[in-house]
């Protein structure tokens, strides 16, 4: 009878051995998992907390990457840190890509191309009633014609707050229009870098990105002017002069904008003098040639080159300066600063796909999503929340592309390479909208930040000056954004906007399982 009793004592022994080791690994798991997170709180806390630039920043949060990476998998620190390498290798068009949009920008700037686009749209006559839908507006022309969010709202927010304070407007609206226009060329433009950098992280066309939004992001424009409009319809209803209101802008707010944003203050100086209409060609150059389906890079040389040409007949610009100042300026500024920043952002989202530090992330989006829809809308919830935590648009786009990529790649199936390519640039969209346009409501995010200290040194006026709570209560165009790209992908009503629907044959993988 004992030695019957022997095996049932064995195995209740066994067993517990078992569970023991059971607990054990689910505690290392949920340590690994803890522990792969921690670069992620490095960098936010960096940025967010101690104020650091993303050129420190980034590559502190790499080396932590790296140090967890080598924990993690027991491996020498060369194995780690080749997984960022590879990760900024991937990248390497997009590096001169950014070089050329910097090199039209800054033509763009100094040139008069985007003096013109305010002259023009000045021309049409400004009340308090109409000065934010006017200031949208332009500040929409003029930022798809720079790529530069933060040069077009140094250059507009002087002019638009001081024409408002002539006419009697609304400070907090007018602003909310500026930024809100600003930021329009950075979602929908050729030259910007967060657009640049989304669309390379997945691998998708410029053209083909801005085609895929671009009724949608029309449509949000019409009704951000609308309810502009309305909202400002209960002040005067006087005419204001833009000359008056330019010329009433102070020798401190200048001198501010050539302290933060030298560009600006010139192309104020240009809208002051006045340019020809003329110089507006560039622009359209660039944005005629894109939809020929040429590459980027032609069509920005093409923008530099005819600025050249038509800034020489205006005699704001020469062959020497353009060579020698314009371009050399464009291009440092982007191997200055964009280009190794991106580097180190770039390596250290390689290195945190590399250890799977999202896994626990991407495998909770698939459990609650019912269809493509569902999975593709969360996506995009991650690149908001990814922006709120990096507070940096370049960094969420370099750091959540891959992931949000992953997930689709691994849990979605197509019947064909251009249903596959539609999703990539929905996902295009999602870090890039909800990068910029998503920034402008987070109130520690640098862009309302500087918005709040430009509208300040540039405006004295405001009673407790500008704070970025300001510029994000009456941005409509970025709630309407930012709300209309995430309940028209997670309800599936995209499909009834030309261009901007899902590809109906992409099925979930575990769909396709359960069915079998």
């Amino acid at each position: 009878m004992d030695s019957e009793k022997t095996p049932v004592i064995e195995n209740e022994e066994a067993k517990t051995e078992q569970d023991g080791a059971e607990k054990k690994d689910r505690t290392n798991a949920w340590y690994f998992a803890v522990l792969k997170f921690l670069p992620l709180a490095v960098f936010a806390v960096l940025v967010i907390i101690f104020k650091l630039d993303l050129l420190i920043a980034a590559p502190i949060a790499t080396v932590s990457a790296v140090i967890v990476y080598m924990i993690v998998y027991r491996t020498k620190f060369d194995n780690a840190f080749d997984q960022g390498v590879n990760a900024a290798r991937k990248i390497m068009l997009i590096f001169f890509i950014l070089m050329f949009a910097y090199g039209v920008a800054e033509c763009f700037m100094a040139t008069g191309v985007g003096a013109s686009l305010i002259l023009i749209a000045l021309r049409l006559g400004v009340t308090a009633r109409t000065i934010a839908p006017v200031a949208i507006l332009v500040c929409c022309l003029l930022s798809v014609a720079t790529g530069s969010s933060w040069g077009t709202f140094a250059a507009c927010a002087p002019i638009f707050l001081w024409l408002n304070h002539l006419i009697g407007g609304d400070a907090v609206l007018t602003i909310c229009a500026v930024a809100g226009g600003s930021c329009f060329g950075d979602n929908i433009g050729m030259i910007s870098d967060v657009t640049v950098l989304s669309c390379g992280m997945q691998d998708v066309k410029i053209i083909d990105r801005i085609k895929h939004q671009l009724f949608w992001c029309l449509a949000c424009l019409a009704i951000a002017l609308v309810i502009f409009y309305f909202a400002g319809s209960g002040l005067p209803n006087v005419q204001g002069n833009a000359e008056e209101a330019i010329r009433a802008i102070p020798e401190e707010a200048f001198d501010a904008l050539r302290a933060e944003r030298p560009s600006a203050a010139l192309l104020l100086e240009q809208v002051k003098t006045g340019v020809p209409y003329y110089m507006v060609i560039p622009m359209v150059v660039v944005i005629v040639m894109s939809f020929f389906g040429l590459h980027t890079m032609i069509c920005l040389g093409a923008g530099m080159l005819s600025s050249l040409l038509l800034g020489y007949i205006a005699g704001t610009a020469n062959l020497s300066s353009w060579l020698n100042e314009l371009l050399f300026t464009g291009f440092s500024d982007a191997g200055g600063w964009v280009v190794v920043m991106m580097m180190w952002v770039a390596a250290f989202g390689g290195i945190m796909n590399a250890m799977h530090a999202f896994d626990p992330l991407a495998k909770g989006v698939v459990k609650i999503s019912g269809n493509v829809h569902h999975l593709m809308g969360w996506c995009g919830v991650i690149c908001l929340f990814g922006n709120a935590a990096l507070a940096d648009e370049s960094a969420q786009v370099a750091t959540i592309s891959p992931i949000v990529r992953e997930i689709v790649e691994k849990n979605v199936e197509t019947e064909n390479e251009k249903d596959a390519y539609k999703l990539r640039l929905r996902l295009a969209t999602f870090t890039s909208s909800m990068g910029i346009y998503g920034s402008e409501l987070i109130p520690w995010h640098c862009f309302p930040v500087f918005f709040a200290s430009i509208a300040n040194a540039v405006y004295p006026l405001k009673e407790g000056g500008f704070t970025p709570f300001d510029i994000i209560s009456k941005n409509y165009l970025s709630f309407l954004i930012v709300a209309t790209l995430l309940i028209l992908t997670f309800t599936g009503l995209d499909r009834f906007l030309p261009g901007f629907g899902l590809p109906k044959t992409a099925r979930l993988k575990k769909a396709k399982r359960v069915a079998k």
